[in-house]
Formats: structure tokens, C-alpha cells, sequence
């Protein structure tokens, strides 16, 4: 008895190790960013993780100006936005139609498209396809390749849910003369709420965060989203890595508090949409 206890302390010890190890591959990165956000220009030459001599808390006031990140806001919230909300629409529309006809053309389909999470970007054919269309540097442009980008994992996620509502609700409405726009949007839709919120948490998240697309498709600095309004602080001969730490915590600032703000529905949705699917 005594032994069975000791070895699942020493279990739990060894587990409990392990996560604190991994944990400070994340930790000490982000301490790093928000100590050196507060320093002045000399002490962050070395970006140590020593505190800050003297607080600098006008870090950010200067990054605000100097680095456009008011428009550089409303530009990351309307690509993200937009994105998020055709993404969602079309996806839960598009998982929807694979639940109800599972015949082998659609379950192909369905496979087919699933399978835009592990096949990776051709960026050489992309940018010509880009250009071909005209919509490089363009906000539909950017908009579309965050909707591209998107659909394959929501279109994953939310056929999980759907799987899940009876069909005997579909029969129900069509015997009293529901049209399927009605079926869908008004019988369908209501129950794949916690997908719906999940889908567009995720979404957004992921292309709030999203740096490679914008860096090769918008080329002029008036469109850039805020992750990439932190090149305005690399200069040819001196690079200002407190304003760039300060940046950075402002660009993350607004999708750490809409992840704190859904915590629950995205763990719960996710979990709920795992069971079957």
C-alpha cells in the first residue's frame, strides 16, 4: 500500500514537472515581452529580464502614434470581422447539406474540403491567382484568403453539431411548409448556437493573428493589420525593441480579452461538438 502511494506521488510529481517545463516555453517569452515593453530605449538593448529601473509607461502612447495602430485597429477588425462572419454562414450552411446527404459524392466532397487543415499553401500559385483577379492590396482580397483559410476546420467543427440535431425536425418543418431558407436559419441555426459562437471565436482569433497573408498581399502600409504595423519601429540602423514589445502586447491585447470573454463556450462547444462527428 505504502509503495502504490509513493509511486503515484512520484507519477504526479514527474507529471506536475514536466507541464511547469513546458509552460515556461511559454512563460518566460511573454515575461521577456511585457518587462521589456516598459523599459526605455538603452535598457532594452540587451532584453534581459531584469524589472525596468524607471517604469516607462509612454511606450505605448508613442506606439499608438508612431506605429498608425488606430487604423491599423480598424483595419485587423475589418478583415477579421468580415472573414469571421462569411465563414460562419457558409460553413454552418455547408456542414449542414454533408450531415442530411451522406451519399458517397457528398461524403468525397466533404473529405475534399476537410482536407484544406493539413495540405499547405502554394503561395507561388496563390499570388498568381491574386494578381490574375486584381485583388492584391485589396481589402476583399485579404478578406477572401482569411475566408479560404478559415472554411476547412469550421466546416470540420460544425459538422460535428449538426450531426447531432435530429432530422425529424427537418420533416417536421417541411410536412408544415417550411421553405429550407426558413428550415435552416430559423430551426437549424438556433440549435447550433454554442457552434456558431465556437466557429467564430476560433475564427476570429486566427485571423486577427494572421501574419503571412497580409505581409504578401497588402503592400501598402494604409491596409496593414496590427500584426504587421510592428515593422514601423524597425529602422536601418537601430531597432526600438520596447516599442516593438509594447506593440505587441497591444496587438494581443484584443484577442486575449475576447478569449477570456468565450473561455467557456469555446471548452464547452468543442467538447459538445467532439461526440459525435
Amino acid at each position: 500500500m505504502v509503495s502504490t502511494t509513493k509511486n503515484r506521488f512520484v507519477t504526479l510529481f514527474l507529471k506536475n514537472l514536466l507541464a511547469w517545463c513546458a509552460s515556461l516555453l511559454v512563460l518566460v517569452p511573454m515575461a521577456l515581452i511585457i518587462l521589456n515593453a516598459f523599459k526605455s530605449d538603452g535598457e532594452t538593448l540587451t532584453m534581459t529580464m531584469d524589472l525596468p529601473k524607471i517604469w516607462t509607461f509612454t511606450n505605448f502612447g508613442v506606439v499608438i502614434e508612431k506605429g498608425k495602430l488606430v487604423r491599423s485597429f480598424f483595419n485587423s477588425f475589418l478583415y477579421a470581422g468580415c472573414a469571421t462572419i462569411v465563414v460562419v454562414i457558409l460553413c454552418t450552411m455547408a456542414a449542414y447539406v454533408f450531415s442530411r446527404r451522406r451519399t458517397k459524392g457528398f461524403s468525397m466532397l466533404y473529405m475534399y474540403v476537410v482536407l484544406g487543415m493539413v495540405i499547405p499553401v502554394n503561395y507561388v500559385t496563390l499570388t498568381k491567382v491574386m494578381q490574375v483577379l486584381h485583388l492584391t492590396n485589396s481589402a476583399l482580397g485579404i478578406i477572401l484568403l482569411y475566408t479560404a483559410m478559415q472554411t476547412p476546420f469550421t466546416v470540420f467543427l460544425t459538422y460535428g453539431f449538426v450531426s447531432k440535431v435530429p432530422e425529424e425536425l427537418d420533416e417536421a418543418a417541411i410536412l408544415d411548409g417550411s421553405t429550407p431558407a426558413n428550415l435552416f436559419f430559423k430551426i437549424v441555426l438556433p440549435m447550433l448556437r454554442p457552434a456558431v459562437i465556437t466557429a467564430g471565436v476560433l475564427c476570429f482569433l486566427n485571423t486577427w493573428n494572421e501574419f503571412i497573408m497580409p505581409l504578401y498581399f497588402l503592400h501598402s502600409t494604409d491596409k496593414w493589420p496590427m500584426t504587421l504595423a510592428i515593422y514601423n519601429f524597425f529602422g536601418q540602423f537601430e531597432t526600438n525593441w520596447n516599442l516593438i514589445c509594447a506593440d505587441v502586447i497591444l496587438t494581443c491585447l484584443p484577442v486575449v480579452l475576447l478569449y477570456v470573454i468565450c473561455q467557456r463556450y469555446i471548452i464547452g462547444g468543442q467538447t459538445e461538438g467532439a461526440v459525435k462527428g
